[in-house]
């Protein structure tokens, strides 16, 4: 079976690419597909018009802040001699993110006017009149001191966390107050102690926000084994159009891939091709930022990816899979937006959404700290994504009559059992099997290696998937 590598020996190294002017996106808000929340009438069948093209980016083009290969050497020397700030490795990820175009039309991190409309509307408006969605605030964080040794300059550079190296040039800066109650309960509903994100990077934060223009000096890499599986959206975009794409639907998870999102994903082609498009492709974007501490770790979850391409669950001609750089905010049908917004940025038309995207049990009570269906309601209406065709999921479960996962029936429920990510943990810990058919064998024992390895772990140091490393050589 191909690995997840074969998957990429179309994909070039230069992610420098043009895209056609547009006059009209492909895909606007009267494309409803008749599985769509969109479709308010189910009486009604929606013609969908099947386009070549990829959908434009937000904004019209990407925005790529790395520079010119001539004027490296230039601006590093620059960026010595200016007040520095020390980034955090959730600062880089955002850097990172800025730096592909992923959250296009952004040049650089928020100043204050796009920080307010991103708290308060979830979008931004261009100069044209016309909004895109912008749901999470990406914002760059510094203390009194910090604030002090910039003075008056209009320019900073980033360093390293890691190293003590520039890493960017933020430009015409402004210095804006950290209002971070607002922040937290705008963006999570909620401040409740124990957010992950918010103890994570908020909490001890300091109380300015710096925004300003972009210049990156180097491409990011993390040198962890897994930077060939780290496409931007100009290289995602290029591999489409090298496969003949004419529609790309994504899917993201940050959890091992079982057979019932396989047969969400098999089934979502399927119904593509009923539609009339004939070469449908799927993206995999695992999100590789900063997850909470219980979540499978980047790694392990590629691993376990491979073997689910190697035990052929999912065709690695059809399929791209690659990381997608952002942090992970928990934060429900708010964070979800961006999740999608992000996508269109990277050529998908078509986005995957399943119950409670992007949400986590309430921090303090026993409870979901958001609605199960407020996700995919609230990406059928946000601003800024009509041009997406959101397509939600349907119930997969174990089907006891069939040996295998199913799509739910609701008039023989006895015959369906519901395997909870609490309940495959459990297993996997125990080192049990699940069910015959709830995942690819090669899946499962990766994570029963993970767990196994958790458990035996007296530092509270996973060791890395080996195997995924090697699979990126």
């Amino acid at each position: 079976m191909a690995s997840m590598a074969a998957i990429f020996t179309k994909t070039p190294t230069n992610p420098s690419i043009s895209f056609p002017k547009l006059s009209k996106t492909q895909f606007g808000s009267s494309n409803i597909i008749p599985f769509s929340t969109r479709n308010r009438n189910p009486r009604v069948r929606t013609q969908l018009r099947v386009a070549s093209q990829l959908i434009s980016p937000d904004g019209g083009k990407l925005v790529e802040l790395v520079v010119d290969e001539s004027l490296k050497r230039e601006k590093k020397r620059e960026a010595i001699e200016l007040p520095r700030i020390k980034l955090t490795k959730i600062d880089l990820q955002w850097v990172h993110i800025l730096s592909e175009g992923w959250a296009s039309p952004l040049s650089g991190f928020m100043k204050e006017n796009e920080f307010l409309q991103t708290l308060h509307f979830n979008s931004l408006r261009l100069d044209d009149g016309s909004f895109v969605n912008m749901s999470v605030p990406i914002v760059l964080a510094i203390d009194d001191l910090v604030k002090d040794q910039i003075g008056e300059s209009r320019r900073v550079a980033l360093f390293d966390p890691a190293r003590d190296e520039p890493v960017a040039i933020l430009n015409d800066i402004q210095i804006y107050k950290h209002n971070k109650e607002e922040r937290v309960a705008r963006t999570w509903g909620t401040t409740a102690p124990g957010l992950p994100y918010v103890e994570e990077t908020i909490a001890n934060a300091g109380d300015w926000l710096i925004g300003g223009d972009l210049e990156v000096l180097e491409p990011i890499k993390y040198n962890d084994g897994l930077d060939r599986f780290r496409l931007s959206p100009a290289q995602l975009r290029k591999e489409f159009l090298n496969r003949d794409a004419d529609a790309v639907f994504a899917f993201q998870l940050r959890n091992p891939v079982h057979n019932g999102h396989a047969l969400l994903m098999t089934d979502t082609r399927r119904r593509l091709l009923d539609m009339g498009y004939k070469n449908p492709i799927l993206l995999l974007n695992p999100l590789g930022g900063f997850t909470k501490a219980d979540d499978v770790p980047l790694h392990w979850r590629m691993k376990q990816h491979e073997k689910v391409l190697e035990d052929g669950v999912l065709d690695p001609e059809t399929t791209v899979v690659s990381i997608f750089p952002s942090p992970m905010h928990y934060a429900g049908p708010t964070e979800v937006q961006w999740h999608a917004k992000a996508r269109i940025n990277a050529g998908a038309n078509f986005y995957i959404v399943g119950r409670d995207p992007a949400g986590m049990g309430h921090p303090v009570e026993k409870r979901d700290l958001y609605d199960a269906d407020h996700g995919k309601k609230v990406l059928s209406m946000a601003p800024g994504l009509e041009r997406l065709n959101i397509l939600p999921f349907k119930v997969a479960a174990y089907d006891k009559t069939q040996g295998k996962m199913a799509f739910f029936d609701p008039s023989r429920p006895q015959d369906f059992q519901f395997i909870s990510g609490t309940k495959m943990r459990t297993l996997a810990k125990n080192k049990e099997n699940p069910p015959n058919g709830f995942m690819c064998p090669g899946g499962w024992k990766v994570l029963v290696e993970y767990y196994d390895c958790v458990a035996s772990s007296d530092n509270g140091k996973i060791p890395q998937a080996a195997a995924a490393a090697a699979v990126a050589v």
